[in-house]
């Protein structure tokens, strides 16, 4: 379970960082910085906070405007266009760095998912695993996952055969039927290799 170690070792306030939408074929990626000032949180949000891949979707809808209430929160996405043009890595960094922006205070310290940082004059550290590790992380992978389904969700109603309700984008069966029957939407990551394949082999 998560905890406030990391972030109790640094000095100044910190932001964790994660993301949500590196995988699927469709879609933005998303992504989130969360700051706990003086890391006060509820007993209730210490008890649950975790891994959003760990929780359920109606568990991460609870927890999500909770966050915001006792968190400073940033929110940065990288659209599908820039997905093609810089690669999926690079879009991610600037999805993060437009989640550090958005936050009403600018943190000292920067945690981040994975093994990869980006420069913003904010010293910052990869954490491995960091959003089973730390709070701040859990919290931004929670607000990213949760902001980047009601994105897809809002896609689904322009493109409702592509099922991204359901499936947020990922490569399922009836994602792939439905390339296969209605072709690729505007939404659609050329440069990724299903969909690219896809296009090569069109007649």
């Amino acid at each position: 379970m998560p905890n406030f170690a990391i972030e109790t070792k640094l000095s100044g306030s910190v932001a964790g960082i994660d993301e949500a939408g590196r995988g699927p074929w469709a879609g933005p990626v998303v992504a989130a910085a969360v700051i706990f000032p003086d890391k006060k949180v509820s007993d209730f949000l210490l008890k649950e906070l975790d891994d959003s891949k760990k929780l359920s979707s109606k568990k991460r809808q609870i927890l999500y405007p909770m966050i915001h209430e006792q968190g400073l929160v940033g929110i940065g996405l990288a659209t599908v266009a820039e997905i093609d043009k810089f690669n999926i890595l690079r879009a991610t960094m600037l999805a993060m760095q437009r989640a550090v922006a958005d936050i009403s205070e600018q943190p000292q310290n920067l945690i981040i998912d994975g093994n990869q940082v980006f420069n913003t004059g904010i010293p910052a550290y990869p954490i491995i695993k960091g959003d089973s590790l730390s709070y701040s992380i859990a919290a931004a992978s929670i607000v990213a996952k949760v902001r980047r389904d009601c994105l897809m969700q809002e896609l689904s109603a322009d493109f409702p055969v592509y099922q991204w309700h359901k499936n947020v984008g990922y490569g399922t069966a009836e994602h792939q039927k439905a390339l296969g029957k209605y072709g690729v939407s505007p939404h659609h990551r050329r440069s990724f290799r299903p969909i690219r394949d896809f296009l090569e082999h069109l007649p």
